[in-house]
């Protein structure tokens, strides 16, 4: 039982290590065609065959997993951000921004994410920038609302009241005592947003509006392979079964670091 908490994390991290050290791996070209080699079952040379332009699908899967981690980390640093931001704000200072900013969240929080970052990618156009934003627009109110929550909860605290009767700034008393005591929170629920931006991004791609060609992305994979199942059922399957073990292994992971921060708190209170 205790090995199997370790399992998801590490195919977690291994993700990331062929992600980032793609270009540096023994690995075929990505782009390089080869009609010859075209729709190859899976073998020992082509560990997940090859497409139906001859290209090593193991290889785009290894440069897809890099794109999503691209957009992850900008997408989750983005909407996580801003939320953070106006969720410390709103809870700090009350009042209409308060009032302002729970109403945006509650309005957003009326429709699924996706609905969300497929409108706004139709209104700023395709690209890695605008599908950034999109998401990011469609991930900043849970990071708010919660933060907001714990802002509430901490300028009542002793440490927040003196140093406001020290004559600090709300910029410092935001940055340099709220925000430190909830760095836990934000990052277990960074680690929970990760699965749901890579699902967006795979969605959005698989509709033609995420990642554009040349540039490998699960979701295109998985679009592309789908005129092929009855010949070539690797092009869906195995770009598809990765995505969905990325997404578990995420999704515990942040389980995982979830239940680690309740065990320290209840530790904390003892």
């Amino acid at each position: 039982m205790h090995i199997k908490r370790y399992i998801a994390p590490t195919f977690l991290a291994a993700v990331v290590f062929v992600a980032v050290f793609a270009p540096w791996l023994p690995l075929f070209d990505r782009d390089a065609i080869d009609l010859a080699s075209a729709l190859q079952p899976p073998s020992a040379n082509h560990w997940f065959g090859t497409d139906n332009l001859g290209r090593d699908t193991f290889t785009r899967v290894v440069y897809g997993s890099r794109t999503s981690l691209s957009i992850v980390v900008a997408a989750v640093g983005a909407g996580g951000g801003l939320g953070c931001l106006l969720g410390l704000l709103a809870g700090y200072r009350g009042g209409w921004f308060d009032a302002i900013i729970m109403r945006a969240a509650d309005l957003q929080y009326s429709l699924p994410p996706v609905i969300l970052a497929l409108v706004a990618t139709v209104a700023l156009g395709t690209g890695m920038a605008n599908l950034v934003i999109a998401i990011s627009l469609a991930t900043w109110p849970r990071f708010a609302r919660i933060v907001r929550a714990e802002a509430l909860h901490l300028r009542q605290r002793d440490f927040v009241l003196l140093a406001e009767l020290g004559g600090a700034s709300v910029a410092r008393v935001l940055l340099q005592h709220l925000l430190p005591n909830m760095l836990n929170t934000v990052m277990v629920l960074a680690t929970l947003d990760i699965g749901l931006v890579v699902t967006l991004e795979a969605t959005l791609s698989f509709l033609g509006l995420g990642v554009q060609p040349p540039d490998p992305s699960w979701g295109t994979m998985i679009a592309d392979g789908r005129a092929y199942l009855s010949q070539a059922w690797w092009l869906t399957a195995l770009p598809g079964a990765i995505l969905v073990a990325t997404i578990l292994a995420v999704n515990t992971t942040s389980h995982l670091l979830r239940q680690r921060q309740d065990e320290r708190m209840e530790v904390a209170f003892v």
